[in-house]
């Protein structure tokens, strides 16, 4: 059973927040600490993930209710590559992901008291737009019931890399059959976890995805997190006015630095405040190389081993392969192999080892090589 059709009264309070952070160390070396995973195009698709993000979302609500996120070191390609944007929060340091998604909900909330808050992260792939739009129909009537609603994600595998959502009892709510309450939220949890969540089915990948009225997050927040809900409230004060820098940085380093999951997501579920409805779209963070070969958009050779695109040659191999344009790479008797070349630095791996390739960069910033961070 499917809520009904997408319209206006739907949505009509629905902004959306983006939060565009994080430096994607798992796809060193194509993602870097300036240039992250976000800006880039890692489908192919000729729009870069906070592109597809924005078109995705830009479907549900107009431009003016879609608020991004994102440190002082993206500000301008988060501009230039998202031109229609108009709300746009240059948060002076990384406090996580509460603190961002907080601050965008505290000034929201300043010019509308009744708004439903949605964030999505800026680097995740998603298709099935009409599944995507479906999920969300149903997580904002969930929202206005007073439940901070998940968009859980019905998974693939036994993965070892998400978080997972135990869902409970069906709630009544009107339009939205699919929505449950949320028994519990579970870290990444070993192989022999995962598998035990899958044949339970009642277990969802914890994508990340939180629909909220505004005031509902902010009374959570006041609750549990006073100290940083009173800096939100004192920085959304003043942010129309002339002192919004000066208390922005007065103010942001203050703030409690704590992911949203830790802050509002587990301990509300623990008193029945959390509901999920499933996400039947298809999904991926495109956390390493494993992933973004999962997805197939990696130029390989063709079966035979013949090239693609003068990219890769696979003799007794398989896997992935980037490389700068005009090079071919010759991959012999290495299953699963990795090989990931930039104009600056090389990476050699296997997909059993995508999770490590994180130790790169830490270990060249501890060696003082920021320049290739």
């Amino acid at each position: 059973m499917s809520p009904d059709p997408l319209g206006p009264a739907d949505l009509a309070d629905l902004h959306v927040i983006i939060p565009a952070g994080g430096a994607g160390t798992r796809l060193w070396p194509l993602s870097r600490a300036g240039r992250p995973k976000f800006l880039l195009d890692l489908t192919g698709s000729g729009r870069t993930l906070l592109q597809q993000t924005w078109d995705r979302v830009t479907q549900l609500v107009p431009p003016e209710r879609v608020h991004v996120v994102t440190g002082p070191r993206h500000a301008d390609a988060v501009r230039e590559q998202l031109p229609a944007l108009t709300s746009i929060f240059v948060e002076p340091s990384p406090r996580d992901s509460m603190p961002a998604i907080g601050l965008a909900t505290a000034v929201v909330h300043q010019d509308h008291s009744e708004a439903v808050v949605a964030s999505f992260a800026a680097d995740h792939v998603v298709s099935g737009a009409d599944r995507f739009a479906d999920a969300v129909v149903q997580a904002v009537r969930t929202a206005r019931d007073g439940h901070v609603t998940t968009i859980g994600i019905a998974p693939r595998s036994p993965s070892t890399a998400f978080g997972y959502v135990e869902s409970g009892a069906p709630l009544s709510v009107e339009g939205a059959p699919t929505a449950r309450t949320v028994v519990r939220f579970v870290e990444k949890p070993d192989e022999e976890t995962a598998r035990a969540y899958l044949r339970a089915g009642t277990f969802s990948w914890n994508a990340g995805m939180f629909v909220t009225r505004a005031d509902v997050l902010l009374d959570h927040l006041a609750r549990l997190q006073p100290t940083l809900h009173d800096g939100l409230r004192r920085i959304a004060t003043a942010w129309s006015g002339p002192d919004r820098q000066a208390v922005l940085e007065q103010v942001w380093p203050t703030l409690t630095k704590i992911a949203i999951d830790h802050a509002v997501a587990e301990p509300v579920s623990l008193t029945g405040g959390i509901a999920t409805v499933p996400g039947r779209f298809g999904w991926d963070d495109i956390g390493d190389f494993a992933a973004l070969h999962d997805l197939g958009h990696d130029q390989a050779s063709s079966p035979d081993g013949t090239p693609r695109d003068d990219h890769a040659l696979w003799i007794d191999a398989d896997g992935l392969v980037r490389a700068r344009p005009g090079v071919t790479v010759a991959v012999v008797g290495i299953p699963g192999a990795v090989v990931v070349q930039t104009d600056d630095a090389l990476l050699v791996t296997t997909l059993e080892h995508a999770q490590r390739v994180k130790e790169v960069p830490a270990a060249l910033s501890a060696a003082g090589r920021d320049d290739l961070v």
